[in-house]
């Protein structure tokens, strides 16, 4: 079965929950690339609560999302490695993930859209889900699809969370749970037991 998603940069849990039902999966690459989204953003749990990762990126205002270049004027690659490491330094399994966390960081990618596949396939091959990734050629608009995923999950609009159970989280002593962050975080402190977490998000 396949389904038609958004690009996502390291996406979040319910992207990839229901990612995990399909045997192919569509990246939209030919829509003009839209501001503030997943695309180009994560969110993880830190000592001082939810941070947002973001990827800088050099665009026109009518650029393809597949167009989208990646700004190397800063050193942002740098600064996620560093944030990623102080937050999950202390998870259970951080060092069973980090080499591959430091080496997609450590790449140096032409497009944001090469970047959020390579973390995409990475996500992908760490919780054992064998979906294969392609990316569309030509636009289709959007229509009454139930696997048309492209506009579901978006930090302006809140996913449902009901069937998110709570799981411990590095700063657990300290902070409420906070569901629907980037899949890293349910990697990093469930390990293997992170598949079948999402089987029950519906």
């Amino acid at each position: 079965m396949k389904a038609l998603f958004s690009a996502a940069y390291f996406p979040p849990i319910a992207w990839l929950a229901a990612a995990l039902r399909y045997d192919t999966l569509y990246i939209e690459a030919v829509e003009t690339y839209p501001k503030q989204t997943y695309r180009n953003r994560m969110e993880i749990m830190t000592a001082g609560g939810v941070r947002m990762l973001t990827v800088p990126v050099v665009r026109s205002n009518h650029s393809r999302t597949e167009e989208v270049a990646i700004d190397w004027r800063n050193r942002w690659s740098t600064i996620h490695t560093r944030t990623i490491t102080a937050a999950y330094s202390a998870s259970p399994y951080y060092l069973y993930y980090k080499d591959g966390i430091e080496q997609l960081l450590g790449q140096r990618y032409d497009t944001l859209l090469d970047l959020d596949i390579s973390t995409i396939k990475w996500l992908l091959a760490q919780y054992k889900i064998n979906t294969k990734i392609e990316v569309t050629t030509e636009w289709s608009s959007p229509k009454s699809d139930p696997h048309d995923y492209r506009y579901t999950f978006t930090p302006k609009r809140p996913f449902h969370t009901e069937s998110f159970k709570p799981y411990y989280q590095v700063f657990s002593d300290r902070l409420p749970f906070v569901p629907n962050l980037s899949a890293i975080d349910l990697l990093m402190n469930l390990g293997p037991e992170a598949k079948e977490y999402i089987k029950n998000i519906g």
